[in-house]
């Protein structure tokens, strides 16, 4: 039977990074033809950034529709036919339940959507920017208030768990908690995509160690549904490697992100994401430095450039090292996030 839901899991994958892939010249196409290109700011507050990413004006952002969209049809055709053809194969590959995947899905294309919103809205005005950032953060933390009320009401779920102590019951803390994780997370993701296949590939890793952990967890439907995720991403990786045909987007950026959340909060392993997510939290509190650094110290930087990746390009990393270190260091902190949770699980 395992071997079974491991194959339904492998087709999922196979199936999302080929019908991405299919899908991805009509969406460059429409992207090119409407000029939906990004602009580099170049205000002056940002000056090493602006030099060094001047060239990439004009190429389209918004290519994270791709892995939304794919994981959108695909949960709906296979819905329809396990509810009419129940026992059909295609049937069989239906990952869409109301226990483990209604609400994922839900944030994910809720958060699309708004990403979408932010990116049309910058592109149309030249670069000075979209949706401005306090407006963002209450919008997700809308989306974010949606799903803890989910959680808390509708699972009936206040429980939140500590690596090697335990599962507690927190009561309404649960809520403002699962706000910050969701919140958080979002804007550690969208802050990571700044080079070519940069977010795409941390994010590959995020989602293959949490579908791994639902998978030994019984929670099958939230593994096929981190499946479909991982091959659509695939393929969209595929076309955003350097020099990158298009973007993510905060469509794809910050949608991937509230969803990468919540499937750690359905596993109740959300404090795993300091360790999967290392990458994302070191961008965040790159960031965070800085800032402080500037405000206390009189303009004083740390760092050259914010996030830490830009940093690094700015010391004279080319592009591809930076994106493939940083891929290396995620995967190997995504199998340390594997082992902590089989180390806690034996406890």
């Amino acid at each position: 039977m395992s071997n079974m839901l491991i194959i339904k899991i492998l087709i999922l994958t196979t199936l999302s990074f080929l019908a991405a892939f299919a899908f991805t010249p009509a969406l460059t196409h429409f992207l090119y033809k409407h000029k939906l290109g990004k602009s580099i700011r170049n205000t002056g507050t940002t000056p090493i950034f602006s030099q060094l990413h001047a060239h990439k004006a004009g190429t389209p952002t918004m290519g994270g529709i791709l892995i939304w969209l794919t994981t959108l049809i695909l949960a709906l055709i296979f819905f329809y036919f396990h509810l009419f053809f129940p026992h059909s194969y295609l049937g069989q590959l239906n990952f869409l339940t109301r226990a483990e995947t209604f609400l994922p899905l839900g944030v994910l294309i809720a958060a699309a959507l708004v990403g979408l919103i932010d990116d049309l809205i910058d592109i149309k005005s030249k670069g000075k920017g979209g949706i401005r950032v306090r407006h963002r953060l209450a919008l997700y933390t809308a989306i974010a208030v949606v799903g803890a009320l989910w959680f808390y009401f509708k699972l009936d779920w206040d429980v939140f768990h500590i690596p090697f102590i335990g599962n507690f019951s927190i009561g309404w803390w649960y809520i403002p908690i699962f706000i910050f994780i969701i919140v958080a997370t979002s804007h550690s993701v969208n802050l990571s995509d700044g080079l070519d296949g940069l977010a795409s590939g941390l994010l590959l890793s995020a989602f293959a160690a949490y579908g791994t952990i639902a998978f030994i967890q019984g929670h099958i439907e939230l593994a096929a549904f981190c499946a479909v995720i991982i091959g659509a991403t695939l393929a969209f990786l595929w076309f955003n490697i350097t020099p990158a045909r298009f973007y993510m987007g905060d469509t794809g950026a910050m949608a991937l992100g509230v969803t990468l959340a919540v499937v750690a909060m359905l596993t109740n392993q959300a404090l795993l994401l300091i360790v999967i997510g290392f990458l994302f939290v070191i961008e965040s509190l790159s960031v965070i430095l800085q800032q402080l650094s500037k405000k206390l110290r009189r303009g004083k930087k740390i760092f050259l450039s914010t996030p830490i990746h830009h940093h690094f390009e700015a010391r004279g990393w080319s592009e591809p090292k930076i994106v493939m270190r940083f891929w290396v260091i995620a995967g190997v902190s995504a199998v340390a996030g594997i082992i902590i949770f089989l180390l806690d699980k034996g406890t």
